[in-house]
């Protein structure tokens, strides 16, 4: 088994944008490890997406050793599902990974907001999606977008938990009397062309059964993936 020190090890090592994306705990300070194996590639992420990840690709029979050799209590271990589906293993959740490389032109009202008005972030997120995974002045979010309307902040989204070569989109929310308008559109599409041109890769992750916002992912240019996470036992 080789470890692969640096996020750049992993991307070499690697196509696969969502196991690039969970590179980033291989940044100084982040507490990560990653190992390839075979043809198989996977992350220890600390923290990344409120969980402490084993992310890994490959072929089944790689990603078996991979994570029998790294799994520990507490630790999630997140494969595509197709891989899960042939692992047999103990299953903890599925729900969807998208991503997209390439350009988009945002237009629309969508801006980067300001830190005096994450408040507005954290009330907006309390009634549209409180059960987000991403919140103002915690760990993950290191800016905001947002449209006003009337000068009330009706919709946001994140810029979160960064890779160096994949952005990530979390967060998103927009008020219920607001809905149905575009304005979550307008919000992905301002963050993605931003991360798509900053980092070359944006990803996001989105429940299976959410059907209108994979539409909405869809259409600016994200393909769907379902992955699996596997419970610690295995």
């Amino acid at each position: 088994m080789r470890v692969l020190p640096t996020p750049a090890d992993v991307s070499a090592a690697t196509p696969d944008p969502l196991v690039r994306w969970a590179a980033q705990a291989l940044l100084p300070g982040r507490g990560g490890a990653a190992w390839a194996h075979g043809d198989a590639v996977g992350v220890l992420a600390p923290g990344l997406n409120r969980f402490d990840r084993l992310v890994v690709t490959g072929p089944v029979d790689d990603v078996a050793e991979l994570v029998r050799a790294h799994a520990r209590p507490g630790l999630v271990p997140l494969v595509t599902t197709a891989t899960a589906e042939e692992l047999g293993w103990p299953v903890r959740g599925t729900f969807g990974w998208m991503e997209r490389t390439g350009s988009l032109d945002a237009g629309g009202r969508a801006r980067w907001l300001a830190e005096d008005e994450w408040d507005d972030v954290e009330s907006l997120l309390r009634k549209a999606n409180p059960d987000s995974w991403v919140w103002p002045r915690e760990p993950g979010a290191s800016r905001w977008a947002g449209v006003r309307a009337d000068g009330v902040l009706v919709s946001v989204g994140a810029d979160a938990w960064p890779a160096p070569e994949v952005g990530f989109i979390g967060g998103v929310a927009t008020h219920a009397d607001h809905r149905g308008r575009s304005l979550s559109t307008e919000v992905c599409s301002f963050l993605a062309g931003a991360l798509l041109a900053e980092r070359g890769t944006c990803g996001l992750m989105v429940d299976a059964g959410n059907a209108p916002a994979i539409r909405v992912y869809r259409r600016l240019g994200f393909a769907y993936r379902s992955v699996t996470a596997l419970r610690d036992s295995l």
